[in-house]
């Protein structure tokens, strides 16, 4: 199996907002927005290979787990995504589920990846969740869990 789907679910899995600092007095419902935003922008920069927007994302105690119990850290991540390429690399509509619960927001999604890595092409689906946590400087990507990908004919 290629590592290279399941990381970038797991990133995209996605995304911490940078928008609102620690402390800011928003609802939830405004940071349920925010948050959905930017694991948008964060499955973006990883298909267009933005590395400056995914580090900016990606809290620096990051950790992704696979669905086949593999860890990468963020500088691993960050390392393998420079491997790939990118066809896709896209939420399905209407799969994004976000909720907050105060300092800390969960993402849910399917994801489709479709490219090429080290390891040749890959074309899959996979279902994602992603924990970002406010930080000082803005909501912050902190840790990921994709699922292995999805039998043919499931997605």
């Amino acid at each position: 199996m290629n590592i290279r789907a399941p990381i970038i679910a797991g990133m995209a899995v996605a995304a911490a907002l940078s928008a609102a600092p620690a402390g800011a007095n928003m609802s939830t419902e405004q940071d349920r927005q925010t948050v959905a935003a930017l694991d948008i922008e964060f499955q973006a920069a990883v298909k267009r290979g933005d590395f400056d927007t995914m580090d900016r994302i990606l809290h620096d105690d990051y950790l992704l787990v696979l669905g086949d119990g593999r860890t990468l850290n963020k500088a691993e991540l960050l390392a393998h995504e420079r491997t790939q390429t990118y066809e896709r690399q896209d939420e399905d509509p209407g799969t994004q589920m976000v909720r907050v619960y105060g300092d800390t927001a969960v993402v849910t999604a399917r994801l489709w990846l479709k490219g090429r890595g080290a390891n040749g092409p890959f074309d899959l689906k996979l279902w994602f969740t992603d924990t970002y946590v406010r930080t000082p400087q803005g909501w912050r990507y902190a840790y990921a869990q994709a699922s292995l990908p999805l039998p043919a004919g499931s997605q």
